[in-house]
């Protein structure tokens, strides 16, 4: 039976409507937390992690997933960041890294299971090549634009690291990046804009069998080529790496 031609209208009408409020992004509050929910939901997430209810890399695919459902605008909000692109000195050198406050949080619980800052850096200066140890992370591009860069730590010499590549590719804002000890955890971040801003917050300590000072990892993901892809990659001071890629 065909419709009408009053009912026809209808339809378009409120499929354009739709379409309209789909775009405008007003069904986000119903599938996108605010910002204090999502803190609160990371911190929860922290407590399966550490209570060894999850595996370091289901907990990594489950940070990513709630990473992607911030509001970014919200969170730009949140974190002041207007203020702190004003107020900040960008470092000649490698990422000046500030905090922000959860206390304005309700319910939040007075004891924070994660670490938490914002790395600030001006054209070519990086979050240089690193990786970490007994540590989940989350990256989300604030501002700005990135080449982003990650890898597998296979193995670990006295003077060498094995490193196999992962990933390769432009970062945008909102856009996500994680690891963990067993997936992508060694990572590069390099600012391709006049001006990038990265959240993070970092979840370390988490497994006690893992014997570690949590410091960073600094290596040179510039070394030699071998089979299979995989990369000699020679173990660095923090000088030594922010002088070559900072």
């Amino acid at each position: 039976m065909q419709p009408t031609r009053r009912e026809f209208a209808g339809t378009v009408m409120a499929f354009t409507l739709l379409e309209m409020i789909w775009s405008r992004g007003l069904f986000a509050e119903s599938v996108k937390p605010v910002v204090g929910s999502w803190f609160k939901d990371l911190n929860a997430l922290g407590d399966d992690l550490r209570g060894r209810k999850l595996k370091d890399t289901e907990f990594q695919a489950k940070m990513e997933e709630l990473y992607k459902k911030v509001d970014l605008a919200e969170l730009l909000q949140f974190v002041e960041l207007d203020k702190i692109a004003e107020k900040v000195k960008l470092p000649a050198n490698g990422a000046f890294s500030t905090s922000f406050d959860l206390g304005k949080i309700e319910g939040m619980p007075s004891k924070i299971n994660f670490g938490r800052q914002i790395f600030c850096m001006g054209k070519g200066r990086a979050v240089v090549p690193h990786g970490h140890e007994n540590m989940c992370t989350g990256f989300i591009i604030l501002k700005g634009t990135f080449r982003g860069r990650h890898y597998d730590k296979l193995e670990t010499q006295a003077d060498h690291f094995i490193i196999k590549p992962t990933i390769d590719r432009d970062f945008k804002p909102g856009e996500v990046s994680t690891i963990s000890d067993h997936k992508d955890n060694v990572h590069w971040f390099t600012c391709t804009a006049d001006a990038g801003f990265i959240f993070n917050m970092h979840f370390n300590g988490y497994d006690p069998s893992i014997k570690s000072s949590g410091n960073r990892l600094y290596l040179d993901p510039d070394g030699e080529k071998m089979a299979d892809g995989l990369i000699k990659a020679k173990k660095m001071t923090s000088g030594e790496c922010h002088k070559k890629f900072g």
